[in-house]
């Protein structure tokens, strides 16, 4: 079995991850939806713009990326927040 060939787009990456971030924040809020629900949400959307946009000619490439898109987005979320909660935290106790 042979490898696909990747070709993907600097700004592909650039563009999709924020907003896959953008989308699920916007599903989380006006649709309520549960908190665990929402890195699979991410993941989908990510898979979804790397299959129907970024790599639409080529349906393995875009899964592999698309898995890409989803957990950037999903590990860069997570970073935002534990960065965000650990300077609440040191700037209270001052």
């Amino acid at each position: 079995m042979d490898f696909p060939t990747i070709k993907t787009n600097f700004w592909d990456a650039i563009l999709a991850i924020p907003i896959i971030l953008v989308l699920t924040q916007f599903i989380k809020v006006f649709f309520k939806v549960p908190k665990w629900l929402v890195p699979s949400i991410a993941l989908i959307l990510g898979l979804g713009i790397s299959i129907f946009i970024s790599h639409k000619h080529n349906f393995l490439a875009g899964i592999f990326m698309g898995w890409f898109y989803g957990y950037a987005a999903i590990g860069t979320y997570a970073s935002l927040k534990t960065n965000l909660i650990t300077y609440r935290n040191k700037s209270s106790r001052k």
